[in-house]
């Protein structure tokens, strides 16, 4: 008996991908490529943050309508810290933050305060004295909210959303990881500063 034996043909169709073995990646190049992702990541974080505290600036010195109404503004005359300090309803500082509300030595010092961190952040130099400036600041405005409260001196509800990590600690937070990742070395000038003699002399202030 006969016995037709079935050939197996070439239907023409390839698909390159499941009859050979891709050669393996380079480790040097998987690492170099995740290293610069991280770096564009950090850099990243690092333009939004600045551009939080530029528009905080901005906003209260020109009066732009948002946070601070329109020719209420610094240059109008306006106070950048009266409002919110006469305001603080809680926590040990209340007395404290009450005197100084409207001070002209408090508000120059937020203003410029705010103005450096963001320059600071957005060009990407001097980040570890940003980062110090800007945990000190986190730090008064975290004591001024006082979280930990769960009602306000007249005793209305505080609405504290968390007692211990709002914005403040996470804006201080990532700004000492920017400083410590030397992000400002990607998407700004933190190389060009860093070879600075003054800078390479006091490393503090990269």
């Amino acid at each position: 008996m006969a016995v037709n034996e079935r050939t197996h043909r070439n239907t023409g169709i390839r698909f390159p991908g499941w009859h050979r073995t891709a050669s393996p990646a380079d480790p040097g190049e998987i690492a170099a490529g995740a290293s610069s992702t991280r770096a564009q990541v950090f850099a990243g974080v690092r333009l939004l943050l600045g551009a939080v505290f530029l528009w905080a600036f901005l906003d209260k010195a020109f009066g732009w309508g948002y946070a601070t109404p329109s020719g209420k503004g610094w240059v109008d005359g306006g106070s950048p810290t009266k409002g919110f300090l006469s305001g603080v309803a809680a926590g040990p500082m209340e007395s404290t933050f009450h005197s100084w509300a409207g001070a002209g030595w408090v508000d120059w010092s937020f203003m410029l305060g705010l103005l450096a961190i963001g320059l600071a952040l957005v060009s990407g130099i001097a980040l570890r004295a940003a980062a110090v400036a800007g945990t000190v600041m986190m730090a008064f405005m975290w004591v001024a909210e006082w979280p930990p409260a769960r009602h306000l001196s007249d005793g209305s509800p505080s609405m504290s959303s968390n007692p211990i990590v709002d914005y403040h600690v996470v804006y201080a937070a990532a700004m000492i990881a920017l400083a410590v990742a030397s992000a400002g070395t990607t998407w700004g000038f933190g190389r060009i500063w860093a070879r600075l003699p003054i800078v390479e002399r006091y490393r503090w202030l990269r």
